[in-house]
């Protein structure tokens, strides 16, 4: 069944031209204390830009999915952020495993201090895999939009650079994790951060090869 409905957002998604109104993405309301609803802007400037230069049709505003719900089938795609903890129970963990083994995709974007919390949770995912760094001619950074040296730098953290990191299974990239370049922050609202346009317009291109790459795997 869940393999069934991912099969038919691939088939809306990649004939965008006919699709209905309503499609939505998701973005992840997890437990453990940390802000999961950071970057309120983000999300619906995100899927603007998408309906806009991809010419698909997502519902304006994304929607909140807890990581144990059944609900999270409907997505295609997933969107986690935050500065905080995360924790997945033993339930949450084997629905996130089911959700992406079967065709779904997750996004996290590191805001400032995920990254212990969120590793750690994801090998509970899955325990036998390791978060890779991908290579700059991986297909995520060659979408619409070409990073020919990975990911833009949105803002400073701890003076690192912008790193992709992927959750490879059976040949397939389910997760994607941007660390040390802020997308999320990219995406919000100009008046937020009063981020130069042309960094917002970087952040929101690799945005959407991201979401590209995702609903065309």
């Amino acid at each position: 069944m869940v393999k069934k409905l991912l099969f038919i957002f691939f088939i809306i998604f990649t004939t965008a031209s006919f699709a209905p109104a309503g499609l939505k993405i998701a973005k992840l309301k997890y437990n453990g204390g940390g802000d999961w609803y950071a970057n309120k802007t983000s999300m619906p400037n995100l899927i603007k830009f998408c309906n806009q230069q991809l010419h698909i049709n997502i519902n304006a505003e994304e929607d909140f999915v807890e990581p144990g719900s059944t609900d999270i089938f409907n997505y295609p795609f997933i969107h986690l952020t935050g500065h905080g903890n995360i924790v997945f129970s033993d339930q949450e963990t084997k629905n996130i495993r089911n959700y992406l083994i079967g065709g779904g995709f997750l996004h996290a974007d590191d805001n400032y201090g995920l990254d212990k919390f969120f590793r750690r949770e994801m090998k509970k995912v899955f325990p036998e895999l390791e978060f890779i760094e991908l290579p700059f001619n991986h297909p995520i950074y060659h979408q619409k939009f070409n990073f020919t040296n990975g990911l833009p730098k949105v803002h400073e953290h701890d003076g690192k650079p912008p790193q992709g990191f992927g959750l490879i299974y059976q040949g397939k990239l389910v997760c994607f994790y941007t660390y040390e370049c802020d997308l999320g922050n990219g995406w919000e609202d100009q008046e937020i951060y009063n981020d130069p346009e042309a960094a917002r317009e970087k952040a929101l291109q690799m945005g959407a090869n991201i979401l590209q790459y995702a609903f065309t795997k």
